[in-house]
């Protein structure tokens, strides 16, 4: 099984909708800050700094992660979604090292992100890959119980 990370482009564009939506739905909600950033990735992310990438495989896009320009140097981790259908064949961890590399080669400093304590393979995947809990503000998301944060080292 071979899976291609590719990056954004507008033919691609509803992927990032759907399969955040379909993750969104089975775990939370859709927020409205989730429903102005999906519907428009190239606004809200692309022409703000940020880059987005998809995992495709045979064909076919079954993974999507975003990262969104807070500085030039610290970016969030998000939008991070695994088709329904092939979760549990290692996606996530492609798309994360694809994000830290891409992190590295850009000299981006820090990477952030939000989750949830009850998501807890995706919290024991950010720790493997180095992420630390932090002091997490207020009101950034409702659904968010957890902030961490990853140094990156060039």
């Amino acid at each position: 099984m071979k899976i291609e990370i590719i990056n954004y482009s507008e033919e691609l564009k509803e992927h990032v909708k759907v399969l955040n939506y379909e993750w969104l739905e089975e775990y939370f909600y859709v927020e409205e800050g989730d429903k102005t950033a999906l519907s428009d990735p190239r606004k809200h992310i692309i022409d703000k700094g940020g880059f987005i990438f998809f995992a495709k495989r045979d064909e076919e896009i079954v993974g999507t992660a975003s990262l969104l320009k807070k500085t030039d140097e610290v970016f969030e981790l998000g939008k991070m979604a695994v088709a329904k259908s092939a979760r549990g064949l290692g996606i996530g961890k492609v798309l994360m090292d694809h994000c830290i590399e891409f992190a590295k080669e850009k000299q981006i400093r820090k990477l952030i992100l939000y989750s949830n304590t009850i998501l807890k393979p995706a919290i024991h995947l950010y720790r493997k890959y180095g992420f630390v809990e932090i002091e997490m503000e207020q009101g950034v998301y409702a659904r968010g119980n957890i902030k961490m944060e990853k140094l990156i080292s060039n």
